[in-house]
């Protein structure tokens, strides 16, 4: 398993993008009890690398580092209209070659483009860039409209938050639910968004988005997800009438309960596949779907895929 990560600093970046991955990867995490990842974080020319703000990182490990890494991530790229330079395209290509996972966020997908790791795979970007990235890289198959790709050696994500959520995903993959929800925990982070879901693009923010009342009858309901619940029911825990608290949530959420159940169903039930052997119908009920039918339906369409395979994918002895 790639447990040594790199991460490439790069001229102008926010610290934010590095920081993103120290958190998952860097921080120890001793009460995990498990062989976690060593993070290394490098930069084309060792030194200091000037980043937003006027400040500067230093790092004293070059691009033979981040070769040599299990795992590479590129953050972002100084300038997305400019090729990346002769001696990184050759340092991922080598990582590459040697079996690393190479992964990117945001517009760091521009180096693994430049670097011919894209041509013929699926990629996404943030959505300002893709239509850039589609026309300057022509083999690869740009998919705006997604939060991350994994394609197994080679991983790409949307924006900063995007990134975060790839590198749970990541987490997930090496360590399963139960490591990787303890990490978004920490984060205080939802523990799983699927990477199918939609970038938000210009999503107005909330006109109330402190209403405690739904908050707290959402607070229940992820409680009570074995049960039978209705907006009727959604409600009376807010103190509402239905048509209210169907227009306070949307406001709220962004999406009607129902739809939100359903989600927050498929979700909960990621975990009993990954660290259970319960059948696929004893799942579905455990999470409130009425039928194992709707389940795989509602769970293929999250996931583009089926729970069978989905579980196949996590096996209960993966860490």
């Amino acid at each position: 398993m790639p447990r040594s990560v790199a991460v490439l600093a790069y001229p102008g970046m926010s610290v934010f993008e590095t920081g993103i991955v120290t958190e998952v990867f860097g921080l120890p995490r001793p009460e995990l009890d498990v062989d976690w990842y060593a993070l290394t974080v490098c930069a084309e020319r060792p030194g200091p690398v000037p980043v937003v703000g006027g400040a500067a990182l230093h790092t004293p490990y070059g691009l033979d580092v981040l070769a040599q890494a299990g795992t590479v991530i590129v953050p972002g790229v100084p300038d997305v209209t400019a090729d990346p330079s002769a001696e990184l395209v050759a340092a991922l290509r080598r990582a590459h070659r040697a079996g690393a996972r190479i992964m990117s966020i945001c517009s760091g997908a521009f180096a693994l483009a430049g670097a011919g790791l894209l041509d013929g795979r699926r990629a996404t970007t943030h959505w300002r860039y893709a239509d850039l990235l589609a026309r300057r890289y022509p083999r690869v198959d740009v998919d705006p409209d997604v939060l991350y790709l994994d394609d197994g050696d080679v991983l790409t994500s949307a924006g900063s938050a995007a990134g975060l959520d790839l590198c749970v995903h990541v987490v997930r993959r090496d360590f399963g639910a139960a490591i990787a929800n303890a990490v978004a925990r920490r984060l205080v982070i939802p523990p799983h968004r699927d990477g199918g879901q939609a970038q938000f693009i210009e999503t107005p923010v909330p006109a109330d988005p402190g209403d405690e009342r739904i908050a707290r009858s959402m607070d229940w309901a992820l409680a009570h997800l074995a049960e039978p619940l209705t907006v009727q029911r959604l409600a009376r825990q807010a103190h509402m009438s239905s048509r209210t608290y169907l227009r306070q949530f949307a406001r709220a959420a962004g999406t009607s309960p129902i739809r939100w159940l359903i989600e927050q169903r498929v979700r909960a039930s990621l975990v009993l596949l990954e660290s259970t052997g319960l059948p696929v119908a004893e799942v579905a009920r455990s999470v409130g779907f009425d039928s194992p039918v709707t389940y795989r339906h509602h769970f293929g369409r999250a996931m583009r895929t089926s729970p069978s395979a989905y579980r196949r994918a996590f096996p209960r002895d993966a860490a």
